[in-house]
């Protein structure tokens, strides 16, 4: 997702609804069966006005709706408003797509930002995911975290209770806990910027206990490229219940085991930790409101610590504690001291690397958390 200025466009349309799904399909991209068919799609940007969304081999598309709090003119923007975006989300429900749309985070204001969002989008909401796009491009407010709980807030206000995904690069790290445990994540992440179709498995999934992740900037469909491709952790019906918490989603006719029943916190036995997985929510999430570390410690129905979904119940054998000779690592490419240091049971701040920032550290440094 990059924003780049261009010349204006003589005219502007604002976003209007579309009305309900349509059911007509067309063919998608088979991936091979698993336990929980993850779903493949696209996002789209400014620099996508055009594409044909109706026979593009996706099972979702994502589309960029607004900028900033409409200060932004170039190739179909237009006062901040992707003028192409009706006709984009309309063919994604006429084909059967599943669908949703993303605000381009500009700095401003948090609570206009999110109100310029909601105003120009808001018969959308409910009927697709709605998300935040975090980046550092254009962005003053970037490592700002509490303009993110600001915008999310409000978008949560606006809308009675429907809470964005948090689309930004691989910093999750940094990410602080309440938001982690509160908004699901959508991370940018790339192996490399070869073209290629859509992955299975794409490299590093799931590292960041996101509920989406962004694999590519070069990909490749049939219609289009190059194009961002993702992968959603989930199914249809997954997908509904983050677009609508209140009952969007209907599972499917093999759901996860019966779970107790689910109060408002998680549910604790002398057993451990008993809990059933929620829209947004986090197994890292989890971790942090109990104190309950390591990750490894931590079991799905899965059996990968980093494959969860809605409805599955996940148990915590009981509480440990961080090993008091400390552990170290050399750090390869790709990898995060966060993942490293929560894995066995450290919080980041009691990691070293080479340079004295915690933040700042390169392929072959030494990783030491004690």
């Amino acid at each position: 997702m990059v924003n780049n200025k261009d010349k204006p466009k003589p005219w502007y349309k604002r976003l209007l609804a579309k009305g309900t799904a349509l059911a007509a399909a067309v063919c998608m991209m088979l991936l091979p069966a698993t336990a929980h068919a993850d779903m493949q799609g696209v996002d789209m940007s400014n620099w996508q006005c055009g594409a044909d969304v109706y026979n593009m081999q996706a099972d979702f598309v994502v589309v960029g709706t607004t900028w900033g709090t409409g200060q932004v003119n170039n190739n179909c923007l237009v006062s901040g408003v992707n003028t192409d975006a009706n006709r984009m989300i309309y063919q994604a429900q006429a084909s059967g797509k599943k669908f949703g749309l993303y605000h381009y985070a500009m700095g401003g204001n948090p609570e206009a930002e999110a109100q310029f969002f909601y105003r120009n989008t808001s018969n959308y909401w409910r009927h697709g995911i709605v998300a935040l796009d975090w980046e550092m491009d254009d962005n003053p407010a970037w490592g700002n975290w509490d303009w993110v709980r600001r915008f999310m807030a409000e978008c949560e206000r606006l809308s009675g209770g429907v809470k964005p995904l948090l689309y930004t690069g691989p910093v999750a790290g940094t990410i602080p806990g309440d938001i982690r445990a509160n908004y699901g994540l959508w991370i940018a992440q790339y192996a490399n910027m070869a073209p290629t179709g859509y992955q299975a498995n794409p490299w590093m999934l799931g590292a960041y206990g996101e509920a989406m992740r962004q694999y590519s900037g070069t990909g490749v469909v049939n219609t289009w490229s190059p194009i961002d491709l993702n992968i959603f952790r989930g199914e249809g019906w997954q997908w509904d219940l983050y677009a609508n918490p209140t009952g969007g989603g209907t599972p499917p006719s093999t759901p996860a085991p019966p779970a107790p029943a689910q109060t408002s916190k998680p549910q604790t036995n002398t057993g451990g930790i008993t809990h059933t997985m929620r829209w947004g929510e986090t197994i890292w999430g989890l971790a942090v409101a109990y104190n309950a570390w390591p990750l490894s410690a931590w079991h799905t129905p899965s059996g990968d610590i980093n494959r969860y979904y809605a409805g599955d119940v996940v148990t915590y054998g009981g509480t440990t504690t961080a090993p008091s000779n400390g552990v170290s690592k050399t750090l390869q490419y790709g990898d995060t001291v966060w993942e490293f240091a929560t894995s066995h049971g450290y919080s980041v701040n009691r990691c070293t690397v080479p340079s004295g920032n915690i933040n700042v550290y390169y392929p072959g440094d030494v990783v030491t958390c004690r």
